[in-house]
């Protein structure tokens, strides 16, 4: 332990603060309060539990009421646990914020940095939604990983049957379809005679059985249809790995809803929307008592979308004073590139990473021909700019929606494409 003197050039306005600096690998770096004297007392700790309650045990024996810390990697989240666990306030900061800071060249004056910056109030902490919203966002982030796999051993699959000039994709729409699936799945078998493999056809394939059977004669490579199998093998793998993800998030919406104390919702006649999203209508439900607002009302968003949003920035919005902030924050503000009206160049900024509002900007890419008021507004954006322009200001409107729902219970009604265009023409 050493201890340092530091100039105070602000005001103190909190005294029993800490700063920590996260290491992956090294010490944590931890700067206690200020004492009597002026000085700042540092140590550090290693990466182990037992090293983090020795921290905790450090920390309390000097009273400290609040913790700030960067948000590095995953490694802040063993150490916020412990001490969050233990009744101390955590605030993660943005790296960003701070990393060009001068004056700091080693560890130890980056912890004593933060430290005087939050006694004096001057971090602000990171959004971070309830610890019970966090587990669903673990559960839900790690099948989207899950999900991306799949896609990539469907890419697999489609080339092991290109190399062995066998034309699923072009037989049908999509391989992974109940079709695809089921001549994959017989080749896979042993199956190769092509009149048979086209058997499988459905009823709503518009192709002839003849016709998918010119598509599916090719050569029958053994390393090829080796890998064919793998690829298929650990996809049926992975589906039954993405089937108890969902499970357990749906189990853990269900138990978030029956604990937001809301009176429960009508369950809704099933709707007519199948394929890709194809929850039922009690899942639905879930999401609308907890947040008090139902998201699926608008045009675009399902039950998936519905979800992300849920689990990544919970069902308490009061965090963003306006709507305005709140479309800043997942990505979704215009970058308008002007100043006194005139034209000015931008600094070239970091991109927005934010999964709430990629999956907005994925809901209304699918609006360009629906036939609700924000498809209306989609294709007039489109007209103006173009569909790029027009994706982003329609999940920025989809945004501003949903906050008023959530934060004020303002309902929505979707009027149509026909009246939305007649109020733009008066």
């Amino acid at each position: 332990m050493n201890k340092t003197e530091q100039t105070t050039t602000f005001e103190e306005i909190r005294r029993n603060v800490a700063g920590i600096d996260i290491a992956g690998h090294a010490d944590h770096y931890v700067c206690g309060p200020r004492l009597d004297d002026g000085s700042r007392e540092v140590e550090h700790f290693g990466t182990t539990t037992p090293e983090l309650f020795r921290m905790l045990d450090w920390l309390k024996s000097r009273r400290v009421e609040s913790a700030a810390m960067e948000s590095t990697s995953v490694y802040w989240i063993s150490v916020a646990d412990v001490l969050e666990a233990h009744g101390i306030e955590v605030v993660l900061v943005d790296t960003r914020e701070v990393r060009m800071v001068p004056g700091r060249k080693s560890d130890v004056k980056d912890c004593q940095w933060l430290q005087k910056l939050h006694s004096c109030g001057l971090l602000r902490g990171g959004f971070r939604p309830p610890e019970n919203v966090a587990a669903i966002r673990t559960i839900l982030r790690e099948r989207a990983s899950l999900t991306k796999m799949r896609t990539q051993c469907l890419q697999q699959m489609q080339k092991s049957l290109d190399q062995m000039n066998i034309r699923v994709h072009h037989a049908v729409s999509d391989i992974d379809g109940k079709t695809g699936m089921d001549i994959i799945s017989a080749i896979v078998a042993g199956e190769r005679d092509p009149l048979k493999l086209a058997g499988f056809r459905d009823r709503r394939c518009k192709k002839s059985e003849a016709r998918i059977a010119e598509y599916l004669t090719g050569n029958w490579r053994d390393e090829h249809v080796f890998n064919l199998k793998q690829a298929y093998l650990t996809l049926r793998f992975i589906d039954e790995r993405i089937s108890e993800y969902e499970q357990q998030a749906s189990a853990m919406f269900k138990a978030l809803a029956a604990a937001s104390g809301n009176p429960q919702p009508p369950v809704p006649p099933e709707d007519k929307r199948t394929g890709k999203d194809s929850r039922n209508a009690e899942e639905k439900v879930d999401l609308q008592r907890i947040t008090g607002f139902n998201m699926t009302d608008l045009a675009g968003v399902g039950y998936d979308t519905a979800a992300t949003l849920v689990s990544e920035l919970g069902y308490d919005f009061a965090r963003f004073p306006t709507e305005r902030h709140f479309a800043a924050y997942i990505g979704l503000a215009p970058r308008l590139g002007k100043s006194a009206g005139k034209n000015v160049r931008q600094k070239r900024r970091l991109k927005n990473t934010s999964r709430a509002g990629q999956a907005l900007r994925m809901a209304a890419s699918t609006l360009y021909r629906s036939n609700s008021e924000l498809g209306a507004y989609f294709r007039g954006v489109a007209r103006r700019a173009d569909r790029k322009t027009a994706v982003k200001a329609t999940a920025r409107r989809m945004a501003h929606l949903i906050y008023r729902g959530v934060r004020y219970g303002q309902a929505y009604v979707d009027q149509g494409a026909e009246a939305y265009e007649k109020r733009m023409r008066e």
